[in-house]
């Protein structure tokens, strides 16, 4: 990453902490994956009960890994035969992995779901929620964020699951009610009523979609 881009991020982020602590979630910088990782785990006790959505970004730190191996209860929801078994363990999970689709400068977070398991779980069931979020995930405001999720992160995830909806076909939101729309809930995180359930870690590289 070039080294002005590198700088930028890391005063934004401070940036963005501020705005997530405004709104009673805590937020922390990690320079790099490998911080990112290590912070992750030092939010997540041993022997936790832990669960996730699709997310790309805790793959790419290597947390998944770590947790796979380490001495935690991983709800692995590829191991099941019916993935609503895995969302409702998930649900009562000690730990929710997560990503944001989107997140805006002033910290409020910005997802879109197909399934909805996903946006169940940041919005209520899991003791606490982790987010890891890339730099290259945060936009000006709400609207920027909406747009982002719709035009860059959707048409993405629609052909990573190879889906027929037609972003998957066009690269970009149509819009559309394809029974294969990943659009089908929007949530919009501005605040978290409960103290130190929602945890973001912003890291200063290119993460998920």
């Amino acid at each position: 990453m070039n080294k002005n881009i590198y700088k930028r991020n890391e005063l934004l982020a401070q940036k963005v902490i501020k705005g997530l602590e405004s709104r009673n979630i805590s937020g922390y910088y990690a320079c790099n994956k490998e911080e990112a990782r290590q912070a992750a785990l030092s939010l997540i006790p041993q022997g936790s009960s832990i669960g996730m959505g699709g997310c790309m970004s805790a793959v790419e730190t290597g947390l998944v890994d770590s947790l796979k191996n380490g001495s935690y209860d991983f709800i692995d929801r590829a191991l099941f035969d019916d993935a609503r078994d895995a969302a409702r363990l998930t649900f009562d999970a000690d730990v929710f992995l997560t990503s944001a689709n989107a997140m805006t400068e002033d910290g409020i977070i910005v997802n879109i779901d197909g399934t909805s398991n996903r946006v169940s779980a940041i919005a209520y069931g899991p003791k606490k929620v982790i987010f890891i979020v890339g730099m290259n995930k945060i936009c000006d405001d709400i609207d920027g964020a909406c747009k982002r999720a719709r035009s860059v992160a959707a048409p993405i995830n629609a052909q990573r699951f190879g889906l027929s909806a037609p972003c998957s076909k066009t690269g970009s939101c149509m819009n559309c009610k394809s029974p294969d729309t990943i659009c089908c809930n929007f949530l919009i995180t501005r605040f978290s009523r409960q103290k130190d359930r929602m945890h973001v870690i912003l890291v200063n590289d290119d993460l998920g979609f």
